[in-house]
């Protein structure tokens, strides 16, 4: 195995060691609960905090550390996110669960975004979407194996040993980095506001909120995804690990097919996948009863969803790198960040309705979310050819 290689096996690794710390505690919400005598709604501000926390440290981080070197600044906020994560396994009460949370969450953001930079200085322009893509991949894997291993290890010995899992993989994930990444690598340093003028353009404040509408509609209902497969559709308790290796199987297919359509103008895509979406998103709850019709539409809306994560890092790159060079690093995480936001109004939203909704029709407010999402898809495509029909009509 090449070197190239060898670096995009990390790159994928690294995002699975995230994913795994950020959606494991999906699949021990229960476990948690019962653990610290709190209600399930209470655990699940987890995922609400979590995502708050790395939404909005995740700009400060990648600004400031901007002007300093990106591999040691990458090994540092791993050494934090280390400490974050096994503080997690050992917390002595929710309070504390809660503070280990948002120190892993105040560094994640920044992991990922110079990874993704990383990767694009790494990877040949024509294999930039597919490494894209697999790096977002890594995210699905830790649902695919990480979530369901973590389910498993939570109900046989405890949720305190998934989070000491992962302190292990992310030691061997540091030794891995410290290895193959080079230790200087070419950067533009600027000021902040030199680098947050990006954030004026409408291509970019529109691609956002699409971001964060489209992960609101997953997290609307995916933050309850345990109680939906069994409570709601009937699924038994031991059917469970393999229930969410299929969902997660499905969101690796849809990164793997988000990363083609990045390379033929998937942006283009977008509204219709989002009204296929929608409608899946209303027909749900109809299919509670017919518990295995609810899983497809489960499965399908898992591939769905996960469609226009690579077209749009794609386009925060090219746009920073055309007419934003110093803003690059910012670009690399506006993804993650805005998807967290979207995860934690998803997620909150959530669970503000679900002792009021019940389970199942939470795909209701997911459907709402879904015609948000719809609506900035169609404007950015719009903003896209007015400023291509500017800059025609300027040479």
């Amino acid at each position: 195995m090449n070197k190239y290689r060898l670096q995009v096996t990390v790159f994928v690794l690294v995002a699975f060691m995230l994913g795994c710390n950020e959606f494991m505690v999906v699949g021990v919400l229960s476990d948690i609960a019962r653990q610290f005598s709190v209600s399930i709604a209470t655990v699940g501000y987890l995922v609400t905090v979590f995502a708050t926390v790395y939404a909005v440290s995740t700009p400060f981080i990648t600004v400031y550390t901007s002007q300093y070197n990106r591999f040691k600044t990458l090994m540092v906020l791993m050494a934090v996110f280390l400490i974050g994560n096994t503080f997690s396994g050992f917390a002595p009460n929710y309070l504390s669960l809660i503070v280990s949370r948002v120190i892993t969450a105040s560094v994640s953001g920044a992991i990922i975004s110079l990874i993704m930079t990383f990767a694009s200085t790494i990877a040949p322009r024509n294999k930039r979407a597919g490494l894209v893509s697999w790096i977002y991949s890594g995210f699905s894997i830790a649902s695919v194996i990480g979530v369901p291993i973590g389910t498993t290890i939570s109900t046989s010995y405890g949720w305190r040993y998934t989070f000491i899992i992962i302190s292990v993989v992310s030691i061997i994930t540091y030794a891995l980095l410290f290895w193959l990444l080079p230790h200087t690598v070419p950067q533009v340093k600027s000021t902040m506001i030199k680098q947050l003028t990006l954030m004026k353009d409408s291509r970019i404040y529109v691609s956002v909120v699409l971001v964060l509408l489209s992960a609101a509609t997953l997290y609307s209902y995916y933050t309850y995804i345990r109680p939906l497969l069994t409570d709601s559709l009937g699924f038994g308790i031991h059917n469970l690990n393999w229930l969410l290796f299929l969902i997660g199987i499905m969101n690796i297919v849809g990164n793997q097919l988000s990363g083609r359509l990045a390379d033929h103008q998937g942006l283009k895509a977008i509204p219709l996948i989002y009204i296929s979406v929608a409608i899946l998103l209303f027909v749900f709850p109809f299919t509670l009863t017919l518990k295995w019709l609810g899983l497809i539409i489960l499965m399908v809306l898992s591939t769905m969803n996960t469609l226009l994560s690579a077209p749009l890092q794609i386009h925060f790159l090219s746009v920073a790198e055309r007419d934003y060079p110093q803003s690059l690093v910012l670009a690399s995480s506006l993804s993650s960040i805005f998807f967290n936001f979207g995860i934690s109004l998803g997620s909150a939203t959530a669970s503000a309705s679900v002792d009021f909704t019940g389970v199942g029709k939470l795909a209701y407010i997911s459907a709402m979310y879904a015609l948000g999402t719809l609506a900035f898809a169609l404007l950015l495509n719009l903003v896209i050819k007015r400023h291509m029909a500017r800059g025609t009509s300027h040479e």
